[in-house]
């Protein structure tokens, strides 16, 4: 049984190998100059793959073949049931797009938040091809079940997939097919929820229901059933008691709101007034953005801490509050010793 699956295993990836992913009809805008600060110690703007944060109950990556995989799509207001295989997908027309993604069990200045540029087909108008309509237009059904290879289901509303936003079925990932570890070959990606109810790796089946008649694997262990990406900000340097020399010390870090946009971010020491840091040039409104903040640092222990306000105007929350049940909130902060 080992050497069946480490064949079928050495099959799937070389089916991957021979990928090569459809150039986007839709490509991502050019990143504005400025996007990203490249000081020492902070986040890139655009993650590398390997780095790229991976949070999922799988005990063992999924390899699946691109060949024999198929996606089932059903249920509620869809005319006809319609199965897609990868060359489907691809032959559609895709789309590029700048997408910055958070886990839900982040903690506050946690590191499972993570940018890349996704290529994908767009996920409404399969949808909406298919007679899928959004309650607002009278459609049966509010939640989109996502089901994944390995059995996990993921909830979606249907309302916000099919809003204008770019919820997509991705197909590559930084200008490669998706990794096996984060998806491959298909997942989805819906900007401004937190992955539990929207980045369904490994996806196999899609499902029109409602919210009363299934709940999602991470609901029924507690989790909310809806869940948008909290407004949140993070000092990635100095380090949580780092040693620096009295002076010029610039604070840095990165904050998100995604499909809000981050419109202000602001840093204070020693519980003292809030001051407004720079922003870097913003690539859109579903992306992570880049701050600093030079501070005149003097001897002694002292206390950084950020806080974000998004562009509709409201300022994350200083009461720190846990990951259950929709995202963890507070102001993150970090000591420092200046010698």
């Amino acid at each position: 049984g080992r050497r069946l699956g480490a064949g079928r295993g050495a099959g799937a990836a070389a089916a991957r190998g021979a990928l090569t992913l459809p150039a986007p009809d839709s490509p991502a805008p050019r990143l504005p100059r400025g996007t990203d600060l490249k000081l020492p110690g902070l986040s890139p703007f655009t993650t590398p793959v390997k780095d790229f944060y991976r949070v999922d109950t799988a005990l063992v990556v999924p390899r699946v073949d691109v060949r024999t995989w198929r996606l089932r799509l059903h249920g509620r207001g869809v005319r006809e049931e319609r199965e897609f295989t990868y060359r489907d997908l691809a032959e559609r027309r895709t789309v590029e797009r700048d997408i910055t993604l958070t886990c839900v069990s982040n903690q506050v200045g946690g590191p499972y938040v993570g940018h890349a540029r996704w290529t994908g087909v767009e996920l409404a108008a399969l949808l909406r091809e298919a007679g899928v309509r959004p309650p607002s237009e009278g459609g049966p059904a509010d939640q989109l079940v996502a089901r994944s290879v390995d059995g996990m289901t993921i909830g979606t509303p249907v309302e916000t997939v099919l809003d204008g936003r770019d919820a997509l079925l991705a197909l590559g990932m930084n200008g490669e097919p998706l990794p096996f570890e984060h998806g491959f070959p298909v997942r989805m990606v819906v900007p401004g929820l937190y992955g539990y109810v929207s980045a369904c790796k490994w996806i196999v089946e899609l499902e029109l229901t409602s919210f009363d008649d299934f709940d999602a694997y991470w609901v029924r262990r507690g989790w909310a059933r809806e869940a948008p990406v909290k407004t949140q900000s993070r000092i990635d340097t100095p380090k949580p008691f780092a040693s620096v020399a009295a002076g010029r010390v610039v604070v840095a870090g990165v904050a998100w709101a995604q499909h809000r946009g981050i419109g202000r971010v602001e840093v204070r020491v020693d519980g003292g007034r809030w001051r407004p840091a720079e922003l870097a040039a913003e690539a859109g409104t579903d992306t992570w953005r880049q701050w600093s903040w030079e501070w005149d640092a003097r001897p002694g222990s002292h206390r950084l801490e950020v806080r974000a306000t998004d562009r509709t105007g409201r300022t994350q929350t200083g009461e720190r509050v846990g990951t259950v049940p929709d995202g963890a909130a507070g102001w993150h902060s970090v000591v420092v010793s200046v010698a």
